[in-house]
């Protein structure tokens, strides 16, 4: 589980693209010609490799030319890792990503011939290449304001990834606690994981949250489907004394769970089943699924960490929408109604509706009948909320009707290019603490330590919304498709 290769990439539409950062690994190229034997592809130089990405990528050519190898039907790529044609053949895998003009990319070593090409699944490096570039997205995104932020922090990718990847081997994806850390000298008789820059003195616990998000778009129409997607993290905080602790999370689910699917764990696990890593959701459900007890034993950093990430696939969406928009004459007809699935836990830290109005002028009138809970307007005049509260009531559904009238348009008003005509949505906002979507619970049983002392053992767990649409059933709205919808 190595990394040939690093980059950090500036890219703007109509430029050429610019790297910021390069970081190579000559002693695992040298294990790369090793293992790929004939099929080895050397790394090209930078200015190459910017090249062959970008056009891999289609962001060389500004008429969208169709390129038959790259853009036919059958080479669809479900994934963020592309084969960059070089002057000595194609170098695969590459992972890369954009995200606000930058693009992250990184080149995992494969341990084997790459003819044929062996399935992703099977290439370790992959999951912790992601987990590098993720942590690296986050290390640049995090409180950067300007140019100069920018270059301070590119300037700083060296030492840090000299921590974080010593010698091509990705530890730790943190690069924000190694950059808090990085000062602290270390002084211990007992020899220590490189990740943990320092040791804890103080009363040992450990704390595990589990955050699943619930994503979801609805349209009520018999030609479009309806979609929704659960993704979770698992996030920890080990104080704990002793350079080298030891510590066993088991991830558990009831007997009407729904199974984790597409596991990607820190590099601190220092061993997996195979069937978590072979449990992915492109796979067709069955009843032989792999339904845990999903364990992940680790030495954990020093500070907060996330021990990995999933997808699921739930059977039914916690609350199921339905809204129609209809305009007549200067006013809008909405009607609104929502139901929460039995099987939710009804406890709500809170629950609103939001609708919004684009290109329109503000709210002037507003006539309205809720079966439950209260409306407010925004003080842009441009949003009505529905605050649900804590609870749905013991029928668990509730009801919204209205009409709306509207005032001259103003350039204070927001504007939506999808939103336009009677194309419109509500957007769920909701947390429920102390229950997750598929059943997901760690407890204080579910935590092994092994270290000196007992540790205070604590967890948690939350379901959140996230991108929780009900569209207008009455008119056009964009569609997503599962294969897109993460």
């Amino acid at each position: 589980m190595a990394l040939r290769g690093v980059w950090l990439i500036s890219y703007e539409q109509g430029a050429c693209g610019t790297v910021l950062f390069s970081r190579r690994y000559p002693t695992v190229e040298k294990r790369a010609k090793a293992f790929n034997g004939a099929s080895y592809v050397t790394v090209p130089e930078d200015s190459v490799f910017l090249k062959a990405l970008l056009y891999e990528l289609k962001l060389t050519d500004p008429d969208k030319k169709f390129v038959e190898y790259r853009d036919s039907c059958s080479r669809i790529n479900k994934t963020s890792v592309y084969a960059l044609p070089t002057g000595g053949g194609d170098l695969w895998p590459v992972l890369a990503f954009q995200k606000s003009g930058l693009i992250y990319v990184c080149l995992p070593l494969v341990e084997q011939s790459l003819k044929p090409r062996p399935p992703l699944i099977s290439i370790s490096g992959i999951s912790q290449a992601f987990a590098l570039l993720s942590g690296l997205l986050v290390f640049i995104n995090s409180s950067q304001k300007n140019e100069a932020e920018m270059s301070a922090k590119v300037g700083q990718l060296p030492s840090l990834l000299m921590q974080a990847c010593p010698l091509g081997t990705p530890l730790d994806t943190d690069l924000n606690g190694l950059l808090d850390n990085i000062h602290v000298s270390t002084n211990h008789m007992q020899k220590q994981p490189v990740w943990r820059i320092s040791t804890y003195k103080g009363k040992p616990q450990v704390n595990v949250c589990i955050t699943e998000k619930v994503k979801s778009m609805q349209y009520d129409k018999r030609d479009v489907a309806d979609m929704w997607q659960v993704y979770g993290t698992v996030t920890c905080k080990c104080d704990l004394e002793g350079a080298t602790s030891n510590v066993t999370v088991s991830l558990n689910l009831p007997a009407n769970g729904s199974p984790l699917q597409d596991i990607l764990v820190h590099p601190c696990v220092t061993s997996l089943d195979s069937a978590i890593l072979t449990s992915c959701s492109v796979d067709v459900m069955d009843d032989s699924a792999f339904s845990g007890p999903y364990k992940l034993p680790f030495t954990p950093p020093s500070d907060l960490f996330n021990l990995c990430y999933y997808t699921s696939q739930v059977p039914v969406p916690p609350i199921l929408g339905f809204y129609q928009l209809k305009e007549e004459e200067l006013q809008l007809k909405l009607t609104v109604n929502l139901k929460l699935h039995e099987s939710v836990k009804n406890a709500f830290e809170y629950c609103e509706a939001r609708i919004p109005f684009f290109n329109r002028g503000p709210v002037t009138h507003l006539e309205y009948k809720v079966s439950y809970g209260q409306l407010d307007v925004s003080r842009e005049k441009s949003l009505l909320v529905w605050v649900i509260g804590q609870k749905f009531p013991k029928s668990l559904e509730i009801s919204l009707t209205g009409t709306v009238t509207f005032g001259s348009m103003s350039k204070e008003q927001p504007v939506d290019p999808i939103c336009s005509g009677s194309t419109a949505y509500v957007k769920l906002y909701f947390r429920i603490p102390d229950y997750t979507l598929t059943g997901c619970y760690a407890d204080q049983h579910s935590v092994q330590v092994f270290s000196s002392g007992k540790p205070k053992i604590n967890t948690s767990r939350e379901l959140i919304s996230s991108d929780y649409y009900i569209w207008n059933s009455k008119a056009p709205a964009p569609v997503v498709y599962r294969t897109l919808f993460f």
